[in-house]
């Protein structure tokens, strides 16, 4: 088997040379049936780039759980800021997955901005092979689409970290008022056990209704 790949700050740091600021971005949760889409967002500068990159940042998938919290300390004292935001299930269905990718990463660049992160000035390192950031724009920013960066590059591997756990923990708890799902162990992902407790019970508030006819026999 071949071993992960180790991320690097090689981009960012060329990113650097052009802006003050490059800001990592990715998403979680967007194969979900149930729960929101979850977009984090990790800012870094020249300093950052010059100081140890966190230990143990990798692609939030390539990590268990005990892993991505041990991570997390690391990427909070070394990145400028981190931002989660969030789009609901309700407006999942209602204006479809990719609009909402751009509102969550929108809520995530704004609570980098309220913690003073020059965001308009920044470049946007942003993980795929579409940029579905910037149509949800109303003032453009520099936006840098790069296919595996959640893999190749060390800020936005942190950005999926921070994001992964946020939206964990968020499914863990809505578990407690809706046990029958086994969120906790799903995540709101599509698992046999999950798509056989909606078809004995039905969906819940939580659930993307639009995708479930697809997703339940």
């Amino acid at each position: 088997m071949t071993p992960p790949v180790d991320p690097t700050l090689e981009l960012e740091r060329q990113l650097l040379l052009t802006a003050p600021v490059v800001i990592g971005v990715d998403e979680v949760g967007r194969g979900a049936i149930a729960g929101p889409v979850a977009v984090g967002a990790c800012a870094i500068d020249v300093g950052r780039i010059e100081l140890a990159a966190p230990a143990g940042v990798r692609d939030s998938k390539l990590l268990s759980a005990k892993r991505r919290l041990e991570a997390r300390a690391g990427i909070e004292s070394w990145a400028m800021g981190v931002g989660v935001g969030y789009a609901s299930a309700i407006e999942i269905d209602e204006r479809g997955i990719t609009a909402c990718l751009g509102a969550a990463a929108k809520r995530a660049l704004a609570e980098l901005h309220a913690i003073g992160v020059p965001v308009a000035d920044a470049v946007v390192l942003l993980d795929g092979s579409h940029d579905w950031l910037s149509p949800c724009l109303a003032t453009p920013l520099r936006v840098v689409v790069r296919p595996k960066a959640d893999r190749d590059c060390t800020s936005v591997a942190a950005a999926s970290v921070i994001a992964k756990l946020e939206r964990d923990a968020l499914m863990v708890s809505a578990a407690e008022a809706h046990p029958e799902y086994l969120w906790e162990s799903n995540k709101g992902y599509g698992s046999a056990a999950h798509l056989a407790a909606i078809a004995a019970t039905g969906p819940s508030e939580l659930h993307r209704h639009t995708w479930l006819r697809a997703a339940t026999p």
